[in-house]
């Protein structure tokens, strides 16, 4: 399935269970909350699925039980990056075997600080491996190194490469949006950045609001699709403070404690990200619920 019809797309979290192993019979509850509130694709194994604490193994797994759970409704995209491109390319070989992916996201190179050229070579050796399609996935506020915008574009002429979350900011989004090939899709992932990508005629987002609040980042898609702009302005000036309260403790902490409150059960976090404090969970919860 192509992702052109994708403008949200949740960066689905990895529920645990209470001895911290991946609790897979709760991820029909959550797919299925997900699915009615207008989700439209899934990223598996991304950062907010914690994907640095999950082996290979359970990767694996966890691909196969949400292609079961899903039957081809909505694109998954699963992550097949790291900071060793011998090892991306290996993972992006095996996951083009499994019925049922649309792409692969792979994260621009942690740790190693790259150059620009390290960069274009890493995605391209990842492209190259296989036939599924690739997303870029530049996130500086976690890998440090960041892809520029001119690197982009090359990779952008690769066959296989398809879209970017780009995390850069609003200027590097909408200089992509204007430069790149039309079938290049551009998605922020920055929640708060929702509106303006969408408004400037990036893609979407690449969601962890979503997760709580998908029927109202959709209702702000339909009233900039229908160019009622002062009422998508509107629902953006209300769902901005909770974004920012969904970042305010390391994600996903927040997103798990509203899921939890709302009984969508999806445990806790693996270390070395913790959990909120009851302190935490209740200002998130008294601004993302309107409720004490």
């Amino acid at each position: 399935m192509v992702l052109e019809n994708s403008t949200i797309i949740t960066a689905l979290v990895t529920p645990f269970d209470e001895q911290g192993a991946i609790d897979f019979d709760r991820l029909p509850k959550l797919i299925e909350y997900l699915l009615a509130n207008h989700t439209e694709g899934l990223i598996l194994a991304g950062t907010t699925g914690e994907s640095p604490t999950l082996t290979h193994d359970e990767e694996i797994e966890l691909f196969k039980k949400v292609i079961e759970i899903v039957d081809g409704r909505v694109p998954l995209i699963c992550g097949v990056g790291t900071n060793d491109t011998r090892d991306s390319v290996e993972f992006v070989k095996e996951v083009a075997q499994m019925k049922g992916i649309s792409a692969g996201l792979a994260v621009v190179p942690y740790y190693n600080k790259p150059n620009q050229e390290g960069l274009y070579q890493h995605f391209k050796a990842i492209a190259k491996a296989s036939d599924l399609p690739i997303i870029v996935y530049n996130v500086p506020g976690r890998t440090v190194a960041s892809i520029n915008v001119e690197t982009t574009l090359r990779l952008a002429e690769l066959p296989n490469i398809v879209a970017i979350k780009e995390c850069a900011g609003l200027d590097a989004v909408t200089e992509l949006v204007e430069r790149a090939p039309k079938d290049f899709l551009v998605y922020t992932g920055e929640d708060s950045l929702a509106f303006a990508t969408k408004a400037v005629g990036g893609q979407g987002v690449i969601s962890v609001a979503s997760h709580v609040l998908g029927t109202e980042i959709y209702e702000m898609y339909q009233a900039l699709e229908n160019g009622n702009l002062k009422h998508a302005a509107a629902i953006q000036r209300k769902l901005l403070p909770k974004m920012n309260a969904l970042f305010s403790v390391p994600s996903p902490a927040p997103v798990k404690a509203i899921l939890n409150h709302r009984g969508i059960s999806v445990g806790n976090l693996r270390l070395p990200l913790v959990a909120c404090t009851p302190e935490e969970a209740k200002t998130i919860l008294s601004i993302v619920e309107g409720r004490s």
